[in-house]
């Protein structure tokens, strides 16, 4: 099991309102977007793209107020599956392929730990739901899972009020049903970004935003990329900033 530093403890007290201290407000809190880098989903269409343009959308939104990052595999040569995979399948995440090489998964997920980040936020595009929605998804079991579930509602919920999107709730990772990567701790069927001994963020959610077929036209319009984005980092910003 990981260990939390002190700094990203305090964001962990500040996120469910509790006052930090002095020494736990001296750094700025860290985020970590990590935008899909799949271009296999969807007819016509590249979630790697879309993602991306939503992360970009909110790290320009940024008011310095958090320190907030990018992980993406999308041009990295060296690893496997860097622009296609799942996030549910041992194959796409933990394993190495048969040059030794780590997943883009994997390079994304240490990436993020070097920059010892307090809230990671992963943004992906649903598929095959038929549904003009927004979903969240939270790492069933966690430690954090109420802080988890209260920054995923909120997020979905802003998401939903800026676009026509349907808000679908939070959900666990363990309920796609789909997977057959599992958290250690808990055996649990797990989403690998999100899982606690992988990603050493205290806060970690998953976006599923839009479904790559019934939302592709909508979700490839940069005019709804950037007000997703925007609103992302407004609630990041005001729920984690000092």
């Amino acid at each position: 099991m990981k260990q939390i530093t002190f700094f990203t403890l305090g964001a962990v007290l500040f996120a469910v309102g509790c006052s930090p201290t002095r020494e736990m407000a001296v750094r700025t809190p860290v985020v970590i977007y990590q935008p899909s880098h799949q271009t296999d989903t969807g007819r016509d269409f590249n979630e790697a793209d879309v993602c991306n343009g939503i992360v970009e959308a909110a790290m320009a939104a940024s008011t310095g107020v958090v320190q907030v990052y990018r992980v993406w595999s999308h041009d990295v040569e060296s690893v496997h599956h860097a622009r296609q995979g799942s996030n549910t399948v041992i194959a796409h995440t933990a394993a190495l392929d048969t040059l030794g090489r780590i997943s883009g998964y994997t390079y994304e997920l240490q990436e993020s730990n070097k920059r010892r980040p307090d809230v990671f936020v992963s943004v992906h595009n649903n598929g095959g739901t038929r549904r003009h929605a927004c979903w969240g998804f939270i790492h069933e079991g966690d430690e954090y899972e109420q802080q988890n579930r209260v920054l995923a509602e909120e997020l979905v919920s802003e998401i939903c009020r800026v676009t026509n999107l349907e808000n679908r709730g939070v959900l666990f990772d363990s309920s796609t049903g789909r997977n057959d990567y599992r958290c250690r701790e808990t055996t649990k069927r797990a989403f690998y970004s999100l899982d606690e001994n992988i990603n050493y963020a205290p806060i970690r959610v998953l976006l599923e935003i839009g479904d790559n077929g019934v939302s592709a036209e909508f979700l490839r319009n940069p005019e709804n990329q950037q007000k997703i984005g925007e609103v992302i980092q407004r609630v990041i910003e005001r729920r984690f900033a000092r």
